[in-house]
């Protein structure tokens, strides 16, 4: 299961198209947090940081204050630009700027992070 976390719904129904997986879409990190919570943890999380409500890193900081949701891998994907070697500390494992991304992009990510978890 994949997680998608951006308050654009089209975007986030063009990310779920690209993945080719089964995935939940989640409006703010509020609903995501909740679904984590009480539900299964994602395989990977796709997110704005420029979210309604708590933003992009409040969540990040969430995550990484459990064990067990700190080793999520997670894309950030946002036309701000972010250097994603300032953002390991938060388990990002990509970035992709929303302007220039490509759904081979999106894919090339999510079989990262499968064949990662299957190891």
């Amino acid at each position: 299961m994949l997680y998608i976390i951006d308050s654009d719904k089209i975007m986030a129904e063009c990310i779920a198209k690209a993945t080719g997986e089964e995935v939940k879409i989640f409006a703010n990190a509020i609903e995501a947090m909740n679904e984590i919570s009480y539900g299964e943890l994602p395989e990977i999380i796709f997110m704005e940081i420029m979210l309604d409500g708590p933003d992009g890193f409040s969540f990040l900081n969430e995550l990484i204050s459990y064990d067990d949701t700190a080793k999520i891998p997670v894309v950030i994907v946002s036309s701000l630009p972010f250097v994603k070697k300032n953002l390991d500390v938060y388990g990002v494992v990509g970035v992709l700027n929303k302007e220039t991304m490509t759904p081979e992009e999106i894919r090339r990510y999510v079989d990262e992070c499968t064949k990662r978890n299957q190891d």
